[in-house]
């Protein structure tokens, strides 16, 4: 089992996210990975990481696909792949409806079709082998009824497939990463529950056919480590309430039913009901230790350590550590090692 890190994205102001991944490169981790919501790009602090590192993979986890042609993102990650040596791991996504219709201005509907369109252009772009065509309905290239032409890339990439990981939680949609991309992303991931993935991994595998490589799945966890297990869960409880009570509505939210799926119903409707009323520090602590334990890294190195061997039982294959602190990477460096 391989281990990156995650550093997010910026929250409130700009931070030093180079000097987490200079130490995961340092300490011999697999890649550093960006994610971005509606403030900074998870494109250009990649960049801008890859401008300060040598070896160390890159990723996104993710690119919103509402934000961007798919055009666009290809131009993107052709350019990074180039800037970085060939070092580039696409991870795209579909956010969910409160920033695609109220930060882009993009309907949110059709999920899956979106995502096998936006994948297959995106193929295309970085292959390079002709004109990029699409029939749509979503993306179709060229633009019907217009006076553009099919193109192709005027810069030749410096490989012809950059490895594209999509994040998915409903089984459907997992089904379609297995199907479609080389790695699979998911958050609020239990390594005693993966099971219930089995069956949308398995559906997409054989749906992609026998010349498909394995699938790299990697969960991103959150990671708290020190002696104070209590007070490492409480860094994270807050985290864990903002998806499971308030990344959606009532009626509509993938991390409740996800969680709802692992057991925690009673509690995962306690801290929705609590969030989207006002009642944060509520919903907070509302959110049981166990989950934590569960869904987390979280306590003494040894700890940590130990619990390590629950995530590699369970078929992950590269682990994305949530950290935003240099002495957390060393420590879990310390503990895979």
């Amino acid at each position: 089992m391989r281990i990156g890190i995650h550093v997010g994205h910026w929250e409130g102001q700009p931070h030093d996210l180079v000097a987490l991944a200079v130490e995961a490169e340092r300490a011999g981790m697999d890649s550093v990975w960006t994610s971005e919501t509606w403030g900074s790009d998870a494109l250009l602090t990649l960049t801008w990481i890859a401008a300060h590192t040598q070896r160390i993979g890159l990723g996104t986890g993710v690119v919103q696909m509402p934000g961007r042609t798919p055009a666009s993102a290809a131009m993107a990650a052709l350019t990074l792949d180039h800037l970085s040596g060939g070092r580039l791991r696409l991870g795209l996504g579909v956010s969910g409806p409160q920033v695609a219709e109220g930060w882009h201005g993009v309907a949110f509907d059709h999920p899956l079709a979106r995502t096998r369109e936006y994948v297959a252009i995106v193929r295309g772009v970085l292959r390079r082998d002709e004109p990029v065509t699409a029939e749509g309905p979503h993306y179709p290239l060229p633009l019907p009824g217009g006076s553009g032409r099919a193109l192709k890339t005027n810069v030749r990439p410096i490989r012809p497939a950059v490895p594209i990981f999509l994040a998915a939680m409903g089984p459907r949609n997992v089904a379609l990463a297995a199907e479609i991309a080389e790695g699979w992303i998911p958050f609020l991931y239990s390594p005693e529950k993966a099971a219930i993935f089995d069956d949308a991994i398995d559906r997409g595998r054989r749906a992609a056919g026998l010349d498909r490589g394995p699938l790299d799945i990697a969960p991103m966890v959150p990671v708290a480590i020190g002696e104070d297990v209590d007070e490492c869960r409480d860094r994270l409880r807050p985290l864990l309430a903002l998806y499971a009570g308030g990344m959606g509505s009532r009626s509509a939210n993938f991390y409740h039913a996800l969680v709802s799926r692992y057991g925690y119903g009673d509690a995962a409707d306690a801290i929705r009901d609590a969030f989207l009323d006002g009642r944060r520090a509520e919903a907070t602590a509302l959110v049981p230790d166990a989950m934590i334990d569960e869904l987390c890294l979280v306590g003494p190195k040894g700890a940590v350590r130990d619990r390590l061997d629950a995530w590699r039982a369970a078929g992950v294959t590269t682990l994305l550590a949530k950290v935003d602190q240099v002495d957390t990477i060393r420590t879990l460096a310390e503990a895979a090692a």
